[in-house]
């Protein structure tokens, strides 16, 4: 039987995470010739390299990504072993990995996640931001338990996944007070010439938004657009403009942005849908969080 050599995997590990081996040998207290080597003796083991050149940098290959997903989880479980036996049988934990598209609304991630914090063995959940395809690939490293996304991973795409589709709400028009109480009148033709704050071109919400606008025969004032929807409605808090927003998530907008609602655009709708590497849900966390959106977003 093949056995790994952990030294040399938290010595791959730490140059992963740290980006260099500079970095990784001053936090290790190494020499850098030291860690390269270890690296080496761990890639002829695996039969594999685990980095390539880049300009001046190493990153990680194909499989030098499916090691360091293992390598987190190893080194995680070793931390929660560790404090396990510390503290006893309480602190043993289940973890939870999120990724989340950057297009999904985060109010709406919030309405999502919020059942795992209920649960009864208390879960450890562990969220990552990026793009669909960064995330598909931690997916299929299994480095992620589920993806959120406002649409489905594309059946071109290079990894087996399986599409959860959660269900589909519509969408609020909502503003500052002042300019809400001004734009409701006569909504929606309200909204042509009003200044808008919009999601990015590429947006699923933006490419419903456009179409919902030409039915309506309106024409708002675009004030600017954002891929960070955080900043959006922030600034729209400062009455700069309306947005949008999926109509699931208006009493969270109204409470932690004191917005007002101008009006609904129900047949804009925005689809949500979790993203699996495996057909069948087995992690606990994930089949409640699934089954308890479906229900949120059947209303």
């Amino acid at each position: 039987m093949d056995w790994l050599n952990f030294h040399h995997l938290r010595y791959f590990w730490a140059t992963a995470k740290e980006g260099s081996l500079a970095r990784a040998a001053a936090r290790l207290h190494v020499s850098q010739p030291s860690i390269s080597e270890q690296i080496h003796e761990l890639e002829q083991s695996l039969g594999e390299k685990l980095f390539r050149r880049k300009g001046r940098n190493n990153v990680l290959t194909d499989a030098g990504q499916i090691v360091f997903g293992y390598a987190e989880q190893i080194f995680a479980l070793s931390r929660e072993m560790t404090n396990a036996v510390k503290q006893g049988p309480a602190a043993k934990m289940q973890r939870l990995y999120v990724g989340v598209t950057d297009s999904l609304p985060k109010l709406v991630t919030n309405e999502i996640l919020k059942p795992v914090f209920s649960m009864s063995q208390t879960v450890h959940v562990i969220c990552r931001e990026g793009k669909m395809e960064d995330l598909l690939a931690q997916l299929a490293a299994h480095r992620l338990d589920i993806v959120l996304s406002d649409e489905p991973a594309s059946s071109s795409t290079n990894f087996k996944t399986f599409n959860h589709l959660l269900g589909e709400t519509g969408t609020a028009i909502c503003a500052e007070k002042k300019l809400g109480a001004k734009l409701k009148r006569g909504f929606p033709s309200s909204l042509n010439g009003a200044p808008a704050l919009l999601p990015a071109e590429n947006s699923t919400l933006r490419r419903a938004l456009n179409t919902w606008f030409r039915e309506q025969h309106v024409e708002p004032r675009i004030v600017a657009e954002f891929e960070d929807l955080a900043l959006m409605k922030i600034m729209a808090a400062e009455g700069l403009g309306f947005i949008a927003i999926p109509a699931v998530a208006m009493s969270d907008a109204v409470a932690q942005y004191n917005y007002v609602m101008i009006g609904r655009a129900e047949k804009c709708r925005i689809q949500f849908h979790a993203i699996t590497a495996e057909r069948r849900i087995e992690h606990p966390a994930v089949r409640l969080i699934t089954s308890k959106a479906r229900v949120m977003l059947s209303e």
